[in-house]
Formats: C-alpha cells, sequence, structure tokens
C-alpha cells in the first residue's frame, strides 16, 4: 500500500518492508520491521531522538510504502532484493557489491556450492543480497541449511566432512566404496534439486518450493515410499515454520536512527569516556581487538578483528596460532601447569606489530581484564625497544563477567579521581558504564566479534585434529 506521508499511522501492525519515497516517486530508503507501523511510527513521533542524517532522510520523505508478508526471513529477503532493485540514496552503502555481503552460489561446478562474498565477479555464479549486515545472510543460510543440506566450503575434501555428520552437508562427490556409478548420479540430481530449491526460497518462491516438494511427495507414496515422502513432508512443515510469523530468528531495531548516524554517536561517546580517564585518543578511526581461544594449552589461538568507523572490515582480520609458550609453574600448593593467556596475549600482539604494512589501530581492545592489558603493554614495549621507536597506541580491556572497561591509568590519580572510579595498586581503572551506553555496546560488540573469530579457528583446528587422529 502507498500512502501519503502524513497516513503513516494507517499502516498495519504486521511484518513487512516500508520504503521512504520523496515527491518525485523516487526511494529514498528501504528497511524492514517485526511491527511495520510501531517502526515507521518511530521515525516521526518524536523527531528529537533522530540523529542529523537521519533528520535529513525524514524531512525529504513524501510517501511512504509498506509490503506485508508472512514472516521475518521473507521480509530480510525482500529487504535485499528492494535494495538491490531501487538503489536508495540511504542504502547507498548496502548496494556496494564491493563493501556488503552477498550470498553467491556457484552453478556452474558440477556440485554447487553456497558461499558468503564481498564481491559481485563470478559472472556464472548467481548473486543474492546485497544483505544489510554480514550476520544476515549467515542466519538466512542457517536456516536455509537444516531443510536443504549443501556445501558450504570451494575445495571439499574426498571424505566425509564434520557438517555431514550433524546432516548439513551431504558431501556431493565424495567416493564411497558402497556407492555405484549410478548412486552417485542419483544423488548428484538430488543435491542440483536441493541447490534449485535453495534459489527458489532465496528469490521468494516459497510457494512454489512447496508445492514441488508436495507434488514429490505425493509421488512417492504412490509408490509406497513412505519413509522417503516423510522426508519430504518434514521439509515442508519446516519451511512452513521458518516462513511463519512464529519463527523469530531475525533481529530488528527499534532505533530508527541511519547505521551512520548510530556508529557515529557510539564513537563519539567512548572517545568521551576515554578522554575523561586521560586516555589520549586523535580518533577511532580504526580499532582492532584481540582474543585467545583454547582449551588446556591445545590448539591455542589469537583473533585479531579490525574495525574502520565503528563497522567491521573482515577482510583485515587475521588469525595466529600460537607457538610454545611455557605453561605457568605449578604451584606449591599442588595446582598443576596452566597455559599462560597473558603471554599468549603478548605474543599475538608481538607479531602483530610486527606487521608494519598494515596501518597501526587509533585503539587496541583485547578480551579480558589486567592482566590481558598488561601484557598488550608489555608488547608494545617491547617493540619500542627493539626497534628503538615511538609507539604509543592506547590499550584497553573488557572484562566478560561484570562488562566493566579496564584503562591502565597513564599518571597517579589525586583523591578526587579515585573517589569517582575504582582503582588497584597498579594504577588500573574500571570503568563501569551505565548497559545502555553506545559506547559499551560499541566496545561489546567488537569484543563478541574477536572471540567469534578467536573461538571459530580454534574448532576448526581442533576438528582437523580430531579428523587425523580417527
Amino acid at each position: 500500500m502507498l500512502l501519503p506521508r502524513s497516513s503513516y499511522r494507517l499502516l498495519p501492525s504486521k511484518h513487512g518492508v516500508y520504503l521512504f519515497l520523496d515527491k518525485k516517486s523516487k526511494v529514498l530508503y528501504v528497511g524492514k520491521a517485526k511491527n511495520l507501523q510501531r517502526r515507521v511510527n518511530s521515525y516521526f513521533v518524536n523527531s528529537n531522538n533522530l540523529l542529523e542524517k537521519t533528520r535529513i532522510l525524514v524531512s525529504q520523505v513524501k510517501k511512504i510504502k509498506g509490503v506485508i508478508v508472512g514472516s521475518e526471513i521473507q521480509a530480510l529477503l525482500l529487504e535485499a532484493n528492494y535494495i538491490k532493485l531501487y538503489k536508495p540514496k540511504y542504502n547507498a552503502k548496502l548496494t556496494d557489491d564491493k563493501a556488503y555481503p552477498l550470498i553467491r552460489i556457484t552453478m556452474n561446478d558440477k556440485y554447487p556450492k553456497i558461499l558468503i562474498a564481498r564481491r559481485n565477479e563470478d559472472k556464472k555464479s548467481i548473486y543474492f543480497g546485497p544483505f544489510p549486515n554480514s550476520t544476515a545472510p549467515r542466519l538466512v543460510l542457517r536456516t536455509i541449511r537444516r531443510i536443504f543440506p549443501f556445501q558450504s566450503v570451494v575445495n571439499h575434501p574426498n571424505k566425509l566432512c564434520l557438517y555431514n555428520h550433524l546432516g548439513l552437508c551431504p558431501c556431493p562427490g565424495v567416493t564411497l566404496l558402497k556407492d555405484t556409478p549410478y548412486v552417485r548420479s542419483i544423488l548428484a540430481k538430488v543435491y542440483r534439486k536441493n541447490i534449485n530449491h535453495i534459489i527458489d526460497f532465496l528469490n521468494g518462491n516459497t510457494k512454489k518450493v512447496i508445492n514441488n516438494l508436495e507434488k514429490e511427495r505425493s509421488s512417492l507414496s504412490k509408490l509406497e515410499e513412505f519413509e522417503k515422502a516423510e522426508v519430504l513432508q518434514r521439509k515442508i512443515d519446516a519451511i512452513n515454520y521458518v516462513t511463519s510469523p512464529l519463527f523469530e530468528k531475525f533481529n530488528h531495531k527499534i532505533n530508527p536512527n541511519l547505521d551512520e548516524d548510530l556508529r557515529y554517536k557510539e564513537l563519539q561517546e567512548l572517545k568521551i569516556c576515554l578522554l575523561k580517564h586521560n586516555v589520549q585518543v586523535k580518533n577511532l578511526e580504526r580499532i582492532e581487538c584481540f582474543d585467545i581461544s583454547n582449551i588446556s594449552g591445545t590448539n591455542a589461538t589469537g583473533s585479531m578483528v579490525v574495525f574502520i568507523n565503528g563497522e567491521k572490515d573482515s577482510s583485515q582480520y587475521r588469525r595466529f596460532k600460537i607457538k610454545n609458550l611455557p605453561n605457568f609453574p605449578a604451584s606449591p600448593a599442588g595446582r598443576p601447569n596452566l597455559p599462560n593467556d597473558f603471554a599468549m596475549m603478548q605474543q599475538v600482539i608481538q607479531r602483530r606489530l610486527n606487521h608494519k604494512e598494515w596501518p597501526f589501530p587509533d585503539l587496541i581492545i583485547v578480551d579480558g581484564g589486567k592482566g590481558q592489558v598488561s601484557a598488550a603493554m608489555n608488547a608494545i614495549s617491547a617493540m619500542k625497544q627493539l626497534n628503538n621507536e615511538t609507539m604509543d597506541i592506547p590499550i584497553i580491556g573488557l572484562t566478560k563477567r561484570e562488562e566493566t572497561i579496564i584503562i591502565p591509568s597513564p599518571r597517579p590519580l589525586s583523591l578526587r579521581e579515585r573517589a569517582r572510579v575504582r582503582v588497584d595498586r597498579e594504577n588500573f581503572v574500571d570503568v563501569s558504564l551505565p548497559k545502555d551506553s553506545p559506547a559499551l555496546h560499541l566496545v561489546m560488540r567488537i569484543r563478541d566479534e574477536a572471540h567469534r573469530f578467536a573461538i571459530t579457528y580454534h574448532r576448526r583446528l581442533r576438528s582437523k585434529q580430531l579428523l587425523s587422529d580417527m
């Protein structure tokens, strides 16, 4: 439905996609909503809450179009399709296929793979998107994969992978002794059929997918192949579920402001917080965060994630496989040798700083408390002494349990300053920001991304070791 701006309250309270149009009916912005009326109302009810660029957008809106869909996943796919179609001015970043994530299907391969891509480079592949963020296509594919398993790596080994045991990858092309050429050809046809179902699903043609599955199920039932028919029925039920209003897997922002405005506010508040506690930052254009992942010291890994102007840049992420390090010595009380997480953190940051071809960050965040922050400071001190150069990179930590920011104080604090914040004898300042603080949300988001990246690599190494030991 197309409404004049003044009639925005007439939008229904249902899942959908909304489009803001200017006086020439040109699409300015596309967004999705769990509740169309509530979401669109948030732009107009209280304009005082809007930041600069969002306020400019709202001032240009003359018409509003709402499209009702049946579920959140349908809204997400429709939003991506509309952004690709209309290239709205205020979704400008989303129209850049080089920057924002796409779903890529390698149709020219014998066994097509489904991947996350950043560039629309292969003309023989099919692309869907761009999506608003990297989380969206992963959630979509994670949902689809449980219904239609697919291969998600370019070079699949000629053996059953871990995802096969989880029912998520059919491992097409893997030759098993029991498989005859006829069986392999049947499996290849089934796999290609699943890929076609996924393409229809991503195009929003879920009814077509269900109709095809129902026809195939009926044929199998007539042939009395009831087990195969039951498998198809479970797929039909799953599709009906994930495309129903009851399935709520995707996050919907309540804040009406544009992402660019929100990132700017987060960065400004973090900068003010750091300056207030004597952390000398000129800007926060490039922030790097480090995390360590291991189990009792085995397969220890470190991660480095990079955020540029508050947005993650996964092309600059780096992984580090921890080299041999001594454990903490056993204590007289009988405490066993433990992996030295602090030394691991110091090693990772020193190895990162050795790469002078990578731009140095404006701020380093480490996942952890005073020990990890001290390790990072030791890494910088060691590099200063080794290279006889000035290297002043601000460092902070973030503790998991209390979400407290740990800041090393560059000077002794006065009694008045000590009364305002918790300070230990080593002059570390514990800063507890309000739970709704944009600065805290930014630091937590960066830390969580570093943790996700580290543990993903750690699990991969564990899986390789497990398979090699079998």
